[in-house]
């Protein structure tokens, strides 16, 4: 078995893909439910489309580079011509907020605004401008980034997991804009201690926030990297490794 992808939706609960002799599979998420899988070694998770599943050897992982999907806008300032039939639709500019005090800027299409948000694990959020089409988003979101920035790597997002919004510090940075809409986003973590940094997939799910999955495991909380998981072959059965324990209770 191998683990060779994830999903993380607003409609539905979080799921792995988990492929065995050319077959998909998805094994929820939800809160509740249980993991019991030891991690062995890791390459190319191959191709999945849709229930089907095509291996891949190299060792290169989560995907080498025959396999890796190379978005053309994934670096653009709205210095192009409009290379992706999507580029032409209406696209939303929007500020996001990760506890406590991390802030940035990104665009999407309007109709996935909040879809978009919730699966990078905002926090909060603010709709700031509508435009035509994502050249336009693009050159935006370029210029307000040279002052807020436009990524939050996903290991502090980790580490601001059951804290709160530095209240002062997200007005304050509100203040310079005139938001259409702003957004207040709960995942149900209910976290009473804060959860180590770990890659494994053995626990009871307290929740998915983004692409970061809560566990609780022999009486700690853990917070693990989807995207870690990809590649990584499996075998039935909770591991038997030795783990950190949580990092105590929030002051």
């Amino acid at each position: 078995m191998q683990i060779v992808g994830y999903r993380s939706r607003v409609e539905e609960p979080a799921a792995l893909l988990v492929a065995e002799d050319g077959s998909v599979r998805r094994e929820s998420l939800a809160p509740g439910d249980e993991l019991a899988y030891t991690l062995e070694r890791r390459h190319c998770a191959g191709v999945v489309n849709g229930d089907d599943h095509t291996p891949c050897s190299n060792e290169r992982a989560p995907y080498c580079d025959v396999h890796t999907d190379r978005w053309p806008c994934a670096r653009c300032t709205g210095n192009c011509d409009l290379p992706l039939e999507s580029c032409r639709e209406e696209h939303a500019v929007y500020l996001a907020a990760f506890a406590p005090d991390e802030f940035k800027v990104g665009v999407t299409r309007s109709w996935r605004l909040e879809t978009r948000l919730r699966e990078q694990g905002a926090d909060r959020a603010a709709h700031l401008r509508t435009v035509a089409d994502g050249r336009v988003a693009r050159q935006i979101e370029a210029d307000i980034a040279t002052e807020i920035g436009d990524r939050v790597r996903v290991p502090t997002k980790i580490a601001g997991l059951g804290a709160a919004v530095d209240e002062d510090a997200w007005s304050g940075l509100l203040s310079g804009f005139d938001p259409i809409e702003t957004y207040d986003f709960d995942y149900g973590l209910d976290l009473a201690e804060r959860p180590v940094s770990e890659t494994l997939a053995t626990g009871t799910v307290v929740g998915a926030k983004g692409r970061i999955l809560v566990l609780k495991n022999g009486g700690s909380t853990y917070a693990v990297d989807l995207r870690d998981l990809v590649g990584r072959e499996v075998s039935g059965g909770a591991t038997d490794r030795d783990l950190q324990s949580s990092l105590g209770a929030f002051g």
